[in-house]
């Protein structure tokens, strides 16, 4: 079949945060490439891919491109699953033969409950979806394709087997050439990378044990499984060349860092090609290995700290000890490695004095730039399960986004309300980024690059929009 790939119009200042995983509205406005969707898109012959927030594209914008499709795929979320199948039922109203499915965690999690949700949906592909998405678009007849929840002929929803998960991920294409042929790349940007970037995986799945963490609990599993070096290096080889503008190349597994030899071994054969590039880390690569990083090419860690107070670490199962991280933070400072810091409010165990000790705590080890998110109990996730058995959900009706995008903290406890944690966010970035030697430091890089001038000025517009936003939404 003729299969189009659709990020669908969102809200105004979507960011498919993580490869599209997580949307909402961030303090500074980014966008992720959508390589979930690229995956499945480089397995089926003669597709498209439309990413439609970060081309600014309206439902309108894509309308007369569907009728030369015979299926549409959308890639859907907790957050965006209304808005996801009210364009489903726009694409059914506008050609009822086409055969309309859905990919992503919710659905994975949620199977039959989306589709009674949508009498537009012909079906969802639940688990790890590209080869399942290749069967469907085959032409394979769907009783017999493993991981997919269909409407019968008769209307009923039949849930297959589970899919296997992939070992082999070399069996796996290229995304960029996809990349290539359908998306602008500079439409794709971060506040901590360089622009133009590029992402893509290097592996799947994450042996962490995070409670709130939903991609493991729910697609990719805890088994990390990785594409080998010489594949990933053939992909770098031709994205350098069909993309000879991209700056940095950023390596979004959950935690490229959790197999240091290999991870060793991949920044010396990128070194070879003398090229930026920077990856998602957990607090505790020894500083030796930091030093090879370094040393062939890594600008950037994106870090989860999630919180500074080792019980709460503990309660998420983080597997981390605050000494260690600090330690971690120091060798990069000294080695010359930039760091995003990820922080959570919220989570299991935090009181008034937990979120003090937070925010003293990335003061004292200051990565260069940092995020602030609320923790949001995803379904499929063990931090839902204890949110539901603990009544910890404020209101069970409630999504995790107001209706312009922004994330709500839906945790509430008997000793910290969820309007107290919603507060707090905005604490934390003022007491963060409003010290002396971090305005400098800011300052300094302004100075120091007109580029950087530009470019930081357009998000510190976006940052103090986001604070009013966020008090409009309080």
């Amino acid at each position: 079949m003729r299969t189009l790939f659709l990020q669908a119009p969102s809200f105004d200042g979507y960011d498919g945060g993580a490869g599209a995983r997580y949307q909402m509205k961030r303090e500074v406005k980014s966008f992720w490439y959508p390589t979930w969707l690229a995956q499945p898109a480089a397995l089926v012959e003669n597709s498209k891919l439309i990413d439609a927030p970060p081309h600014k594209l309206k439902f309108s914008d894509i309308a007369p491109q569907v009728k030369d499709y015979d299926m549409v795929v959308m890639h859907t979320s907790t957050p965006s699953f209304d808005s996801d199948i009210r364009t489903a039922q726009m694409l059914r109203d506008l050609k009822p033969d086409l055969k309309i499915g859905l990919v992503g965690a919710k659905v994975a999690v949620e199977p039959m409950q989306s589709l009674e949700a949508c009498s537009a949906l012909d079906f969802v592909a639940r688990e790890e979806f590209d080869f399942t998405i290749k069967e469907v678009a085959d032409g394979r007849d769907w009783s017999k394709i493993d991981g997919i929840t269909y409407r019968n002929r008769e209307g009923v929803i039949v849930g297959n087997a589970d899919r296997r998960i992939l070992e082999n991920m070399d069996e796996l294409p290229f995304v960029t050439p996809v990349y290539k042929r359908d998306l602008q790349i500079e439409n794709y940007f971060g506040g901590y990378l360089k622009h133009p970037y590029m992402s893509f995986y290097t592996g799947r799945g994450c042996k962490s044990r995070c409670t709130f963490c939903l991609w493991p609990q729910t697609v990719g599993g805890h088994n990390y499984r990785t594409r080998s070096i010489g594949h990933v290096m053939d992909e770098l080889r031709y994205a350098r060349a069909a993309f000879p503008e991209v700056k940095e190349f950023f390596f979004d597994d959950d935690t490229l860092t959790d197999n240091l030899p290999r991870i060793e071994a991949l920044a010396k054969e990128i070194g070879k090609l003398g090229i930026t590039w920077s990856c998602n880390a957990k607090a505790n690569v020894p500083r030796d290995t930091l030093k090879v990083l370094k040393d062939n090419g890594l600008r950037l860690l994106l870090v989860g700290y999630e919180s500074g107070n080792q019980q709460i670490l503990h309660n998420i199962k983080k597997g981390l000890r605050t000494d260690v991280a600090r330690r971690f933070t120091k060798d990069c400072h000294e080695l010359g490695i930039v760091i995003h810091g990820t922080f959570i409010l919220g989570l299991p165990g935090e009181t008034k004095e937990t979120i003090e000790e937070t925010i003293n705590f990335a003061k004292e080890i200051n990565p260069h730039t940092i995020q602030i998110s609320l923790a949001a109990p995803y379904p499929g996730t063990f931090l839902y399960k204890q949110a539901m058995e603990n009544g910890w959900l404020y209101d069970e009706g409630q999504d995790l986004l107001t209706a312009g995008g922004t994330q709500i903290a839906p945790l509430s406890y008997p000793h910290l309300n969820h309007t107290e944690i919603f507060t707090s966010v905005e604490d934390f970035y003022r007491r963060f980024y409003f010290r002396a030697p971090k305005i400098a430091s800011i300052v300094g890089e302004m100075v120091r690059s007109p580029e950087m001038m530009k470019r930081r000025l357009r998000e510190g517009v976006e940052f103090f929009r986001f604070l009013r936003d966020r008090k409009e939404a309080a």
